[in-house]
């Protein structure tokens, strides 16, 4: 499994951190974690065939997340029109208002694979296992566990504090990497959490500026558990 950072930036871009957007591949098979870029622009530009994505799964339908749904469906809608992606979101209304948004630009949006998501299982294809986990940063967010080639990765997705909606199951169950927010708190507020976790490495993703230098002190009181700082375009490889 190979995850690539598309975006890794807070609630705005920065001049070198898009907002947030991770791809993963699996057997050929492309998935995505948020789309608050455009997709298919890194598909072209990297020479990975758009017809291999599978899924997308929103964490929660603040901008920085998924301002690029609309985009991905209207290209879905008029060219791609042979792709057919389960698009997993908080609120299966939001097709509702995307549809809306296109007809004024004379588009008609073809039907689309919009599915709600709920807690536990969402989605097995079989090669990615998709786990949603309620968190409480806004109406409908979810965290997501996702499983494949043996290897486990957790997204927080946004939370309101480590302490109140943190996963429980990433203390339960061994991880190969967690990638965890840190806008809007302080990153060593994770200590707690984080070291009772069965996890290979930490990603910390999605940060304000101003919160890097507690990122690296989360580094050291976690030590030896490598703690990394996230940046667009950087790539795991499980």
């Amino acid at each position: 499994m190979k995850i690539t950072l598309f975006g890794t930036s807070h609630g705005v871009p920065e001049a070198n951190r898009r907002c947030s957007c991770t791809m993963i591949e699996t057997s050929g098979r492309y998935y995505f974690v948020d789309l608050g870029i455009l997709p298919f622009e890194e598909l072209v530009t990297r020479n990975i065939p758009v017809e291999a994505i599978q899924a997308v799964f929103i964490t929660h339908m603040h901008g920085d997340h998924d301002n690029g749904l609309v985009s991905f469906a209207d290209l879905l809608s008029w060219h791609y029109k042979t792709l057919d992606p389960a698009i997993f979101v908080p609120d299966t209304g939001c097709a509702d208002v995307i549809r809306q948004w296109m007809a004024f630009g004379g588009t008609k949006m073809r039907p689309l694979r919009f599915e709600e998501i709920r807690a536990g299982e969402i989605f097995d294809d079989g090669f990615l296992k998709v786990t949603a986990i309620p968190t409480k940063h806004c109406v409908g967010s979810h965290a997501f566990l996702i499983e494949a080639e043996g290897k486990t990765v957790l997204f927080t997705g946004d939370l309101k504090h480590p302490t109140v909606d943190f996963p429980a199951i990433a203390m339960e169950r061994p991880t190969d990497l967690m990638i965890c927010e840190a806008a809007h708190f302080t990153a060593t507020d994770y200590a707690p959490v984080l070291s009772k976790c069965p996890t290979k490495q930490v990603c910390i993703n999605h940060y304000v500026v101003w919160n890097i230098p507690n990122v690296m002190q989360l580094g050291k009181e976690l030590a030896p558990l490598p703690v990394i700082l996230a940046n667009d375009n950087m790539e795991f490889t499980l």
